[in-house]
């Protein structure tokens, strides 16, 4: 049998899919993109980093796609930071030339940098090891690239960096300064515990924290007649409220393009805000445990918990209308096998209001995470159009 009208094959992913016009015709679990959403919180992210007088380097680890960065960056000489090579290759072969990598760098991966840079992009990686200064400068005369290099300062979120006040930092900027193969090109620290601050002053204290830990770091190395050109902090909470970044030259955040329900609770957005979802259909109904499912399970929006210790827990996901409307009373993935997500009914809503095959939308509670599984999303616009006409469809990169 011949191909049904209006279908066409998806060779690389196997999957046969409707030409999509709306929400409607689209397989469903599919990742859903609000351009509009997307482009107001980009805004109030310039809005944050504009009145604290400091660069903005949009963290592109969650988004992965290029048409994102088109909407975030003013031009391609605007520097982004990625957390996988992957997505440094990407960017830079759509001719995006200044690249922080933000994870510690292995000296086993220095000639696929190598290879980037090649192409004509500056790709800054981060260390905060002296042996893997020493490594890096041993390639002197091996690898054929100029490689930059940040010392990753550890403000508190005790993961990866070393102390602002440490021996270690000046030990390793002077390994990497006399390195005749490296550009020291200056400090940069993280605050991923503002994930953990539930007010707004506890998040202003730690965006203070977090901007003195790297300016510590950056006068010891000046100290020492050493350039410290970058000075560099970010996450989504800091960067949104921080009162004073003195001594700062960018900022650094990813989540707040698209919002969560997380972010939601921690004052980083709003539910109006989210601009992504997972598109899902109720598959089955339980009559007798008053629940239904719908066939977006742990794949397609991760087994994240992350709203569990805050107020308004939900689950899994936050359940919303075809349109995008979050539904009140609030309905919730409680449960979530691979390809299922229980969703039970709660007082005011009727299972017989949802019938098998009607589409949903599930806001993540970690969106980072959901949209991993994805090799695209479908956009629409809540502004100018209904919310479930597609506008766009834009790929995104996965992999390490």
């Amino acid at each position: 049998m011949g191909r049904p009208a209006g279908m066409e094959n998806n060779a690389q992913k196997g999957r046969t899919r409707m030409t999509p016009k709306t929400l409607h015709d689209l397989p469903t679990p599919s990742l859903v993109l609000d351009r509009a959403k997307l482009a107001r919180n980009i805004r109030r992210m310039e809005e944050a980093c504009a009145r604290n007088g400091v660069a903005l380097r949009p963290h592109l680890k969650t988004a992965k796609s290029i048409d994102v960065a088109r909407m975030v960056l003013k031009d391609q000489m605007q520097g982004i930071a990625v957390s996988t090579l992957c997505e440094a290759e990407y960017f830079a072969g759509h001719g995006i030339r200044d690249i922080q990598y933000a994870v510690c760098i292995t000296p086993d991966k220095l000639e696929r940098v190598a290879a980037i840079q090649a192409t004509g992009a500056k790709v800054a990686l981060i260390t905060d090891n002296a042996n893997v200064a020493r490594a890096i400068a041993d390639k002197h005369g091996q690898i054929d690239t100029l490689f930059h290099v940040q010392i990753e300062i550890d403000c508190g979120e005790n993961r990866t960096g070393v102390l602002p006040g440490s021996d270690n930092v000046t030990e390793i900027a002077r390994i990497l300064y006399a390195a005749p193969n490296v550009d020291f090109d200056g400090v940069m620290t993280h605050a991923g515990h503002s994930y953990a601050c539930r007010s707004l002053q506890e998040i202003e204290a730690l965006a203070e924290t977090e901007r003195l830990a790297a300016v510590t770091a950056a006068e010891a190395v000046r100290a020492l007649g050493i350039e410290c050109r970058t000075v560099s902090v970010g996450s989504t909470p800091t960067a949104l409220h921080a009162r004073n970044l003195d001594g700062i030259t960018e900022t650094r955040a990813g989540v707040y393009m698209f919002g969560d329900v997380f972010q939601a609770q921690i004052l980083s957005c709003t539910l109006d805000d989210l601009a992504v979802s997972v598109l899902t259909d109720v598959s089955s109904h339980r009559p007798d445990l008053n629940h239904l499912t719908v066939d977006a399970g742990a794949l397609a929006l991760s087994k994240d918990r992350s709203t569990e210790k805050v107020a308004n827990d939900v689950g899994f996901g936050l359940v919303g209308d075809v349109a995008g409307k979050v539904i009140v009373p609030q309905l919730i993935v409680e449960r979530v096998y691979q390809e299922h997500g229980l969703v039970p009914m709660c007082e005011g809503q009727r299972l017989e209001d949802y019938p098998i095959g009607r589409r949903l939308r599930i806001y993540p509670n970690h969106v980072c995470m959901t949209v991993a599984m994805y090799d695209r999303y479908y956009v629409v616009d809540s502004e100018t159009g209904n919310g479930t006409d597609i506008v766009a469809v834009w790929s995104r990169v996965n992999g390490w």
